[in-house]
């Protein structure tokens, strides 16, 4: 690869690509990172005058899931991130081929973008038995992180291994394996955790920084908010049935047959922030509790170890309260059985006001016809 200095707007412009193409991926863009339509003209301008950040991407101690996730984007497609809106240097994955002429490009572009370039890691560090179980290039992936990482701006932790330590981390952990956290100190940080991320999450976030030269705002673990505000519990199509109590007791039952909520045979969508419930996979098509699956909760810390998958959770956090499975659908219950009372209540007043209102009107008439009859015969003589 070679080493770039442009912007969006004239790489465009370099391969071909027409205005309209380029505003069209600019409002795509706009709609990938949760901005507002208003936003448009203001991530237009950055792509038009921001040059393409130069990326170095790091592979650890992983399965290599997330670069599987990332190469599925839709929105930005991967290869429209990967050849138009930045400028991948370096990365383990697409050029370990290259041998010792990769391991000169990538100290050619520290050296020449020392402190600009942006740093992306999949994969945790493991530090037992000297972290001799990941190695890459003759040297151990601590070094390796160590030594990039000292002149990167900031830093973007793509999967559940690189955030929280992966599934590797589990007990009894026999590597050692850490976050890249634990060793990377004094940057910028930001955690896009999940087994793997959604793709259109992870190309969000990079786009982020290429437009605007900074992180996204972030939860208060490290998260994007516009990624990780919600829980999948809020944004379930299956949470009406969670609200009136209707869950799939057996993964063969009539309740899942019917579709019902997952919540007892395991389902973690209450207490993972994610935002699988309203983007989803493969282009919008599905995603696991949709498939039939509780979610397992992929995105959150050490979720390999907190509980059994299919044992359901002990209580159900919602706002203002913590209720039990086994009451949520009798409160739903009261909560509608209330409700049409009070709106019984309410109907049978109105009624009434409105029965009252016209009692009146036609006395009022009546009283109006008898004092006319009066008038006339008064007129006539009678």
């Amino acid at each position: 690869m070679q080493l770039q200095n442009k912007t969006m707007w004239e790489h465009f412009q370099d391969r071909g690509l027409s205005r309209r193409t380029f505003l069209k991926s600019c409002l795509a863009l706009t709609a990938v990172l949760g901005l507002s339509p208003s936003e448009f003209p203001r991530v237009a301008e950055a792509a038009e005058t921001k040059k393409l950040p130069v990326v170095i991407w790091l592979h650890g101690h992983e399965c290599t899931g997330c670069d599987e996730a990332f190469i599925r984007s839709t929105s930005p497609y991967t290869s429209d991130v990967i050849l138009n809106m930045i400028s991948l240097e370096s990365s383990h994955l697409l050029s370990s081929a290259f041998g010792e002429a990769f391991n000169a490009h990538l100290e050619k572009t520290m050296e020449d973008y020392d402190s600009q370039y942006l740093l992306a890691i999949e994969g945790a560090v493991p530090l037992d038995d000297d972290g001799t179980s990941c190695m890459t290039g003759g040297h151990t992936f601590k070094h390796e992180l160590e030594k990039v990482s000292a002149g990167a701006a900031a830093v973007i932790e793509y999967g559940s291994c690189a955030t929280w330590g992966g599934i590797q981390a589990a007990a009894p952990n026999p590597t050692g394996s850490v976050t890249t956290s634990d060793v990377v100190k004094g940057k910028p940080v930001i955690k896009v955790p999940g087994c793997p991320p959604i793709p259109e999450v992870m190309t969000g976030v990079i786009m982020h920084y290429a437009l605007f030269g900074e992180l996204p705002p972030v939860d208060q673990v490290g998260r994007p908010l516009q990624f990780y505000g919600n829980r999948i519990h809020d944004t379930c199509y299956k949470r009406p049935f969670f609200d009136s109590g209707k869950f799939v007791e057996k993964f063969d039952d009539e309740g899942a047959k019917k579709g019902w909520c997952l919540y007892k045979v395991g389902c973690r969508g209450p207490v993972a922030y994610n935002s699988c419930g309203n983007m989803r996979w493969w282009e919008g098509l599905s995603y696991p509790i949709q498939a039939g699956h509780g979610c397992i909760g992929c995105s959150e810390k050490d979720f390999w170890d907190n509980d059994q998958f299919y044992d359901r959770l002990p209580s159900i956090p919602t706002p203002n309260a913590v209720i039990d499975a086994d009451t949520v659908g009798l409160v739903g219950t009261a909560a509608v059985v209330g409700a049409i009372g009070v709106h019984a209540a309410i109907t049978t007043f109105v009624n009434k006001h409105e029965q009252s209102k016209k009692d009146k009107e036609q006395k009022a008439h009546e009283a109006h016809i008898q004092d006319k009859q009066t008038v006339s015969k008064n007129d006539l003589g009678e």
